[in-house]
């Protein structure tokens, strides 16, 4: 009866923390199996391996929590929501997978200076070919859902389990080459290059975690909305300049400038931006806040702007400029600096 609850009680949760959780438990079963299977052999790359995974389950632990955080709804606190903390959660992981790579180089180093003998290896092989299956099978789970739901922390976490069954496949190596040559050094020299590996990766969590907290320009989505607004072109939709896209999390914040004639009404411009707004909101699959301001056209723009029947144009029409990333991102209306350069 209370497994039942239990199972009922875990697909109640949301998508995301569903997934969180699974990865928390696969981390912690996954972290006493290393342990044991270094207690047997008592190999230096076993127990590298091992030290690794307590950042998982700190890690995924985090990372639970970060999920549940990014779930609330906005408030007078945080009006774009607390979707950030989820990059928050990235570079913490990466923080954490940095200093246990410090610290497994140092001891690495240490055993290979001073190396001691490795103890059933079959057995710590085969414990951690198990442990290596799993991360593998739980970080493309992690990886896909966190891609599919927009999700820097999920996409995070799987990318670590695969970190973490990069180094037990390693560890696993270095435990066959002792078995065929006898030479313990090889497993002092995996855990070295393990140490490395997983510092590199570490600082690469982090430079990511920067670059979403810092706002950097996410180019695939920015260019995604440019081609929308492209595609669905409307003449009353003179220029579109000074866009911007943010992301909190999994959802966007975007906001632009559009050029429209300058006799609409405000029941006229309000109409068209609604229009935009809703043709980008359908495009994404997650939740997009967009804030469109209003810019009247001048005379400048007429040869650029393809407005059927204009009772005010000045000049004919020549061409129209496409919109592309290089001219929408800058501040300033394009048709200007066509006309004018």
């Amino acid at each position: 009866m209370a497994s039942r609850l239990l199972a009922r009680s875990m697909f109640s949760l949301p998508l995301k923390t569903r997934f969180a959780l699974l990865s928390l438990v696969v981390s912690v079963v996954l972290v006493a199996v290393k342990f044991y299977a270094w207690l047997l052999t008592r190999s230096q790359a076993v127990l590298t391996d091992a030290l690794e995974s307590i950042i998982n389950v700190v890690a995924s632990g985090f990372a639970l929590y970060s999920i549940y955080l990014a779930s609330l709804p906005k408030d007078e606190n945080h009006p774009y929501g607390h979707g950030k903390v989820e990059y928050l959660s990235v570079g913490f992981e990466g923080g954490l997978i940095w200093m246990a790579g410090v610290y497994i180089f140092y001891t690495a180093l240490q055993s290979l200076l001073h190396p001691h003998a490795v103890a059933r290896p079959d057995w710590g092989m085969g414990l951690l070919a198990f442990t290596a299956l799993v991360n593998l099978g739980t970080g493309f789970l992690l990886v896909r859902a966190g891609r599919k739901h927009h999700s820097p922390t999920l996409v995070g976490d799987g990318q670590h389990l695969y970190l973490d069954a990069v180094s037990t496949l390693v560890s696993c190596a270095a435990l066959l080459l002792v078995v065929f040559t006898g030479n313990v050094v090889y497993d002092s020299a995996a855990a070295l290059i393990l140490g490395v590996f997983i510092v590199v990766n570490g600082y690469r969590m982090v430079r990511r975690s920067v670059s979403g907290l810092m706002d950097e320009v996410d180019v695939a989505t920015v260019q995604h909305v440019v081609a929308e607004l492209q595609e669905h072109r409307e003449p009353a939709w003179i220029d579109v300049h000074n866009l911007r896209v943010v992301r909190y999390g999994a959802n966007l914040h975007i906001d632009c400038h559009i050029t429209m004639p300058y006799y609409f009404s405000l029941e006229q411009t309000h109409t068209e931006v609604h229009r935009i707004e809703v043709l980008v909101d359908q495009e994404f699959e997650v939740q997009v806040e967009m804030f469109v301001h209003a810019d009247p056209c001048n005379f400048a723009a007429c040869s650029h702007c393809r407005m059927p029947e204009c009772p005010v144009r000045q000049h004919p029409f020549s061409q129209e400029i496409p919109w592309t990333l290089a001219n929408v991102v800058k501040n300033e209306r394009h048709q200007l600096v066509e006309v004018m350069g």
